[in-house]
Protein backbone atom coordinates (compact mmCIF):
# COMPACT_ATOMS: atom_id res chain seq x y z
CA UNK A 1 0.00 0.00 0.00
CA UNK A 2 2.88 2.34 0.78
CA UNK A 3 4.49 1.48 -2.45
CA UNK A 4 1.36 2.08 -4.34
CA UNK A 5 1.09 5.44 -2.73
CA UNK A 6 4.59 6.39 -3.40
CA UNK A 7 4.51 5.25 -6.94
CA UNK A 8 1.12 6.63 -7.71
CA UNK A 9 1.01 9.61 -9.95
CA UNK A 10 -2.14 10.83 -8.29
CA UNK A 11 -1.72 14.14 -6.57
CA UNK A 12 -2.63 14.22 -2.94
CA UNK A 13 -3.26 17.39 -0.99
CA UNK A 14 -1.59 17.54 2.35
CA UNK A 15 -3.94 17.18 5.25
CA UNK A 16 -4.40 19.89 7.76
CA UNK A 17 -3.62 19.54 11.40
CA UNK A 18 -7.15 18.31 12.14
CA UNK A 19 -7.42 16.20 9.04
CA UNK A 20 -9.49 18.77 7.06
CA UNK A 21 -8.58 20.22 3.79
CA UNK A 22 -6.41 23.32 4.08
CA UNK A 23 -7.66 26.69 3.11
CA UNK A 24 -6.34 28.03 -0.10
CA UNK A 25 -7.13 30.02 -3.19
CA UNK A 26 -10.32 29.12 -4.96
CA UNK A 27 -10.00 26.81 -7.84
CA UNK A 28 -9.86 28.11 -11.32
CA UNK A 29 -13.26 28.60 -12.82
CA UNK A 30 -14.93 29.61 -9.58
CA UNK A 31 -15.67 33.18 -8.50
CA UNK A 32 -15.36 34.36 -4.88
CA UNK A 33 -18.78 34.88 -3.30
CA UNK A 34 -20.47 33.90 -6.54
CA UNK A 35 -23.12 31.98 -4.61
CA UNK A 36 -25.11 34.07 -2.11
CA UNK A 37 -25.43 32.77 1.35
CA UNK A 38 -28.77 31.89 2.89
CA UNK A 39 -28.98 35.21 4.80
CA UNK A 40 -27.97 37.45 1.87
CA UNK A 41 -30.59 38.65 -0.60
CA UNK A 42 -29.68 38.89 -4.24
CA UNK A 43 -29.24 42.43 -5.55
CA UNK A 44 -31.62 43.13 -8.46
CA UNK A 45 -29.95 44.55 -11.47
CA UNK A 46 -31.51 47.02 -13.93
CA UNK A 47 -32.52 45.58 -17.20
CA UNK A 48 -32.57 47.32 -20.53
CA UNK A 49 -36.18 46.20 -20.94
CA UNK A 50 -37.45 48.08 -17.82
CA UNK A 51 -39.70 51.17 -18.65
CA UNK A 52 -38.33 54.67 -17.79
CA UNK A 53 -39.52 56.41 -14.61
CA UNK A 54 -42.73 58.47 -15.22
CA UNK A 55 -42.32 62.26 -15.51
CA UNK A 56 -44.53 64.18 -12.97
CA UNK A 57 -47.45 65.98 -14.64
CA UNK A 58 -47.89 69.66 -13.57
CA UNK A 59 -51.15 70.51 -11.83
CA UNK A 60 -53.06 73.68 -10.95
CA UNK A 61 -52.07 76.93 -12.64
CA UNK A 62 -48.83 75.35 -13.85
CA UNK A 63 -50.84 73.01 -16.10
CA UNK A 64 -52.39 75.93 -17.99
CA UNK A 65 -50.93 77.48 -21.13
CA UNK A 66 -48.60 80.43 -20.63
CA UNK A 67 -51.24 83.00 -21.64
CA UNK A 68 -53.77 81.52 -19.23
CA UNK A 69 -51.16 81.50 -16.47
CA UNK A 70 -50.56 85.22 -16.98
CA UNK A 71 -54.31 85.96 -16.89
CA UNK A 72 -54.78 83.86 -13.73
CA UNK A 73 -51.84 85.57 -12.03
CA UNK A 74 -53.23 89.02 -12.88
CA UNK A 75 -56.68 88.04 -11.59
CA UNK A 76 -55.22 86.80 -8.31
CA UNK A 77 -53.21 90.01 -7.98
CA UNK A 78 -56.33 92.15 -8.51
CA UNK A 79 -58.30 90.12 -5.93
CA UNK A 80 -55.45 90.47 -3.43
CA UNK A 81 -55.25 94.24 -3.95
CA UNK A 82 -59.03 94.70 -3.57
CA UNK A 83 -59.04 92.55 -0.43
CA UNK A 84 -56.22 94.59 1.10
CA UNK A 85 -57.96 97.89 0.24
CA UNK A 86 -61.24 96.64 1.73
CA UNK A 87 -59.58 95.51 4.96
CA UNK A 88 -57.82 98.85 5.19
CA UNK A 89 -61.08 100.77 4.69
CA UNK A 90 -62.88 98.71 7.34
CA UNK A 91 -60.00 99.22 9.75
CA UNK A 92 -60.04 102.99 9.24
CA UNK A 93 -63.83 103.01 9.62
CA UNK A 94 -63.81 101.31 13.04
CA UNK A 95 -60.57 102.92 14.24
CA UNK A 96 -60.62 106.03 16.45
CA UNK A 97 -60.51 109.39 14.73
CA UNK A 98 -57.08 110.07 13.27
CA UNK A 99 -55.36 112.15 10.60
CA UNK A 100 -56.25 109.76 7.76
CA UNK A 101 -59.94 109.57 8.66
CA UNK A 102 -60.15 113.34 9.03
CA UNK A 103 -58.67 113.94 5.57
CA UNK A 104 -60.31 111.05 3.74
CA UNK A 105 -63.44 110.44 5.81
CA UNK A 106 -65.78 111.01 2.85
CA UNK A 107 -64.00 108.41 0.71
CA UNK A 108 -64.06 105.90 3.58
CA UNK A 109 -67.79 106.45 4.16
CA UNK A 110 -68.55 106.06 0.45
CA UNK A 111 -66.75 102.72 0.47
CA UNK A 112 -68.34 101.40 3.67
CA UNK A 113 -71.95 102.58 3.48
CA UNK A 114 -74.38 101.00 3.17
CA UNK A 115 -73.16 97.51 2.24
CA UNK A 116 -70.29 97.12 4.71
CA UNK A 117 -71.50 99.11 7.71
CA UNK A 118 -70.21 97.73 11.01
CA UNK A 119 -72.50 97.47 14.02
CA UNK A 120 -72.83 95.20 17.03
CA UNK A 121 -76.56 95.25 17.77
CA UNK A 122 -76.79 91.46 17.62
CA UNK A 123 -74.19 91.12 20.39
CA UNK A 124 -75.21 94.14 22.48
CA UNK A 125 -76.27 93.60 26.10
CA UNK A 126 -79.80 94.59 25.03
CA UNK A 127 -80.40 93.31 21.49
CA UNK A 128 -82.95 95.11 19.36
CA UNK A 129 -86.44 93.99 20.43
CA UNK A 130 -88.56 96.31 18.34
CA UNK A 131 -90.22 96.37 14.96
CA UNK A 132 -89.49 99.62 13.12
CA UNK A 133 -91.52 100.55 10.06
CA UNK A 134 -90.22 103.38 7.90
CA UNK A 135 -92.99 105.32 6.16
CA UNK A 136 -93.02 108.29 3.79
CA UNK A 137 -95.51 110.67 2.24
CA UNK A 138 -94.99 113.34 -0.40
CA UNK A 139 -96.30 116.62 -1.69
CA UNK A 140 -96.70 116.35 -5.45
CA UNK A 141 -97.10 119.11 -8.02
CA UNK A 142 -99.36 117.93 -10.79
CA UNK A 143 -99.33 118.83 -14.45
CA UNK A 144 -101.86 121.61 -13.78
CA UNK A 145 -99.58 123.17 -11.14
CA UNK A 146 -101.67 122.11 -8.16
CA UNK A 147 -100.10 120.60 -5.04
CA UNK A 148 -101.52 117.39 -3.57
CA UNK A 149 -100.40 115.38 -0.56
CA UNK A 150 -100.21 111.62 -0.73
CA UNK A 151 -100.98 109.19 2.03
CA UNK A 152 -98.35 107.33 4.04
CA UNK A 153 -96.47 104.63 2.16
CA UNK A 154 -95.27 101.87 4.49
CA UNK A 155 -91.95 101.15 2.80
CA UNK A 156 -90.90 98.50 5.35
CA UNK A 157 -94.13 96.59 4.75
CA UNK A 158 -93.52 96.70 1.00
CA UNK A 159 -90.03 95.27 1.49
CA UNK A 160 -91.41 92.56 3.77
CA UNK A 161 -94.01 91.58 1.19
CA UNK A 162 -91.28 91.32 -1.46
CA UNK A 163 -89.20 89.05 0.82
CA UNK A 164 -92.05 86.69 1.74
CA UNK A 165 -91.91 83.41 -0.23
CA UNK A 166 -88.70 84.61 -1.89
CA UNK A 167 -85.87 82.09 -1.47
CA UNK A 168 -83.23 84.56 -2.67
CA UNK A 169 -84.26 88.08 -1.63
CA UNK A 170 -82.00 90.87 -2.79
CA UNK A 171 -79.75 92.93 -0.56
CA UNK A 172 -81.86 95.98 -1.44
CA UNK A 173 -85.05 94.38 -0.18
CA UNK A 174 -83.44 93.23 3.05
CA UNK A 175 -81.12 96.03 4.09
CA UNK A 176 -81.21 99.24 2.03
CA UNK A 177 -84.09 100.97 3.79
CA UNK A 178 -83.20 99.69 7.25
CA UNK A 179 -79.58 100.75 6.89
CA UNK A 180 -80.57 104.17 5.61
CA UNK A 181 -82.81 104.74 8.65
CA UNK A 182 -80.19 103.45 11.11
CA UNK A 183 -77.62 105.72 9.45
CA UNK A 184 -79.90 108.74 9.92
CA UNK A 185 -80.85 108.19 13.55
CA UNK A 186 -77.22 107.38 14.38
CA UNK A 187 -76.12 110.80 13.14
CA UNK A 188 -79.01 112.92 14.54
CA UNK A 189 -80.32 113.61 18.02
CA UNK A 190 -83.94 113.34 19.17
CA UNK A 191 -84.68 116.81 17.78
CA UNK A 192 -83.41 115.66 14.36
CA UNK A 193 -80.35 117.90 14.59
CA UNK A 194 -77.20 116.49 12.93
CA UNK A 195 -74.46 115.23 15.23
CA UNK A 196 -71.03 114.98 13.69
CA UNK A 197 -69.86 115.36 10.12
CA UNK A 198 -72.09 112.70 8.56
CA UNK A 199 -75.44 114.25 9.39
CA UNK A 200 -75.92 115.88 5.99
CA UNK A 201 -74.73 112.75 4.19
CA UNK A 202 -77.21 110.52 6.04
CA UNK A 203 -80.10 112.92 5.30
CA UNK A 204 -79.31 113.03 1.59
CA UNK A 205 -78.94 109.25 1.47
CA UNK A 206 -82.28 108.59 3.21
CA UNK A 207 -84.02 111.15 0.99
CA UNK A 208 -82.76 109.49 -2.17
CA UNK A 209 -83.80 106.05 -0.95
CA UNK A 210 -87.38 107.14 -0.26
CA UNK A 211 -87.50 109.04 -3.56
CA UNK A 212 -86.55 105.86 -5.38
CA UNK A 213 -89.32 103.97 -3.59
CA UNK A 214 -91.91 106.68 -4.32
CA UNK A 215 -91.02 106.64 -7.99
CA UNK A 216 -91.30 102.84 -8.01
CA UNK A 217 -94.78 103.05 -6.47
CA UNK A 218 -95.84 105.73 -8.95
CA UNK A 219 -96.58 108.31 -6.28
CA UNK A 220 -95.87 111.25 -8.54
CA UNK A 221 -98.17 110.06 -11.33
CA UNK A 222 -97.92 110.92 -14.99
CA UNK A 223 -96.57 114.40 -15.56
CA UNK A 224 -96.33 115.10 -11.81
CA UNK A 225 -93.23 116.00 -9.80
CA UNK A 226 -92.47 115.33 -6.13
CA UNK A 227 -91.83 118.66 -4.44
CA UNK A 228 -91.11 117.52 -0.86
CA UNK A 229 -91.16 114.40 1.29
CA UNK A 230 -91.66 113.59 4.96
CA UNK A 231 -90.33 110.45 6.62
CA UNK A 232 -91.46 108.91 9.87
CA UNK A 233 -90.85 105.73 11.83
CA UNK A 234 -93.49 103.63 13.59
CA UNK A 235 -91.89 101.59 16.40
CA UNK A 236 -93.67 98.77 18.23
CA UNK A 237 -92.22 96.48 20.88
CA UNK A 238 -91.91 92.78 20.14
CA UNK A 239 -94.27 90.99 22.55
CA UNK A 240 -92.48 88.77 25.10
CA UNK A 241 -93.03 84.99 25.03
CA UNK A 242 -95.95 83.52 26.96
CA UNK A 243 -93.73 82.06 29.66
CA UNK A 244 -92.09 85.44 30.39
CA UNK A 245 -93.37 87.75 33.12
CA UNK A 246 -92.00 90.83 31.33
CA UNK A 247 -94.55 93.54 30.57
CA UNK A 248 -94.04 95.81 27.55
CA UNK A 249 -96.21 98.46 25.96
CA UNK A 250 -97.94 97.60 22.70
CA UNK A 251 -98.62 101.25 21.81
CA UNK A 252 -96.74 102.34 18.66
CA UNK A 253 -94.29 105.22 18.97
CA UNK A 254 -94.07 107.64 16.05
CA UNK A 255 -91.09 109.78 15.12
CA UNK A 256 -91.79 112.27 12.36
CA UNK A 257 -89.00 114.07 10.55
CA UNK A 258 -89.48 117.55 9.08
CA UNK A 259 -90.52 118.05 5.46
CA UNK A 260 -87.57 117.96 3.07
CA UNK A 261 -87.57 119.84 -0.21
CA UNK A 262 -86.51 117.49 -2.98
CA UNK A 263 -83.83 118.85 -5.34
CA UNK A 264 -84.40 118.32 -9.04
CA UNK A 265 -81.30 116.14 -9.28
CA UNK A 266 -82.78 113.70 -6.73
CA UNK A 267 -85.90 113.33 -8.86
CA UNK A 268 -83.83 112.73 -12.00
CA UNK A 269 -81.50 110.24 -10.29
CA UNK A 270 -84.42 108.34 -8.78
CA UNK A 271 -86.07 107.93 -12.17
CA UNK A 272 -82.82 106.82 -13.82
CA UNK A 273 -82.10 104.26 -11.10
CA UNK A 274 -85.68 102.97 -11.11
CA UNK A 275 -85.58 102.48 -14.88
CA UNK A 276 -82.20 100.73 -14.62
CA UNK A 277 -83.60 98.22 -12.12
Amino acid sequence: MDEYDEGSKARHLPDGPDGSLPEGPASAGSTPDSTPSMDQEPVPQASAADPPAPVPVPTGIASLPLRSQVVAALALAVVAVVACVHLGMVFLHVAPSNTVTKQHGRAIDDWIYPEFEQNWKLFAPNPLQQNIDVQVRAQVRGADGGITETGWYDLSALDGAAIDDNLLPSHTQQNELRRAWDFYIGTHDNQNRPVGLRGDLSQRYLRRVVMLRLDREGADGKGAVVESVQVRSRTTNVPPPKWSEEQVSDTPVLRELPWWTVPEEDVTDARKEASAR
